[in-house]
């Protein structure tokens, strides 16, 4: 009965393996073949892969378009974790009525899905002039409605004894936030930046409403219009795409995958 028990579990761990890796296997061979051998069906590695990679290269600024991407996702999560996070702080160790209604309120608001602000943040963003601009992706970004509840659920595991004597010894509450809070919950907030960085990577519905211009795309973008650049798609290149948009977000899961882990089971580091 053990046996056959192993024998089933083994077996299903196994066809999840496979479907969860076939697509990037099949992402990552596309890449080295033609779109025609793409549209049939073929699962081996080709010859293609450095005439993709010209095609790309030739038809688009990637170096440009890649650096958009990372300027965005890099100050979206340095402003989001500082800014979520004191909120989350304030609104765990300084809890007030009026502060547990607010709270409600941003509980509330995180089930109202982005598309239906699509327009009042458009006119928002023209009335400041910012179409067409970084700053109109970035600012809407900041305040992470989910980021401000993961971040006060793990500062409930903080012991309010050390913020005391934080502030026996003269600290104030922004020094304690920033040299004794922080400290301490270094897992908590590579998780958090893992999170905000995928977030802002991968998004595409606000770059498509407020970026115009090539020069100011994303990588989300590109893939977007290399599948409508013309009548035929070439998959081929937009597999190359694929993969070089994955690469920052793989790097980034790689270095700091323990921290993601401790963050997300609520680790304290004492």
């Amino acid at each position: 009965m053990k046996k056959l028990t192993s024998l089933l579990k083994y077996t299903f761990l196994i066809i999840s393996s496979f479907i969860s890796i076939f697509p990037f296997y099949w992402m990552i061979a596309g890449a080295t073949n033609t779109a025609n051998q793409i549209a049939e069906g073929k699962l081996t590695f080709g010859d293609q892969l450095f005439v993709n990679l010209q095609d790309l290269f030739g038809a688009y600024d990637i170096p440009l378009i890649m650096w958009n991407s990372l300027k965005i996702s890099g100050v979206t999560v340095i402003l989001s974790l500082i800014i979520t996070s004191l909120a989350a702080f304030g609104f765990e160790k300084f809890t007030t009525k009026t502060s547990e209604l607010i709270y409600g309120l941003i509980l509330l608001f995180m089930v109202i899905p982005l598309a239906s602000l699509v327009i009042p943040l458009f006119k928002m963003m023209a009335g400041l002039q910012l179409v067409n601009q970084h700053l109109a992706i970035i600012l809407p970004a900041i305040n992470n409605l989910f980021l401000i509840f993961f971040f006060r659920q793990n500062f409930k595991s903080f012991p309010n004894e050390i913020i005391d004597a934080s502030k026996i010894e003269g600290a104030s509450n922004y020094e304690i936030f920033f040299r004794v809070v922080f400290p301490m919950m270094k897992s908590t907030y590579a998780a958090a930046a893992i999170y905000a960085f995928m977030n802002s990577w991968n998004s595409y519905l606000l770059p498509l409403i407020f970026l115009q211009t090539e020069n100011k795309y994303t990588m989300t973008l590109l893939i977007s219009s290399l599948s409508s650049a013309s009548y035929v798609a070439n998959y081929g290149t937009q597999m190359v795409a694929i993969i070089i948009a994955t690469i920052p977000t793989l790097i980034l899961f790689l270095f700091m995958q323990k921290g993601f882990v401790k963050g997300m089971t609520g680790s304290l580091k004492m």
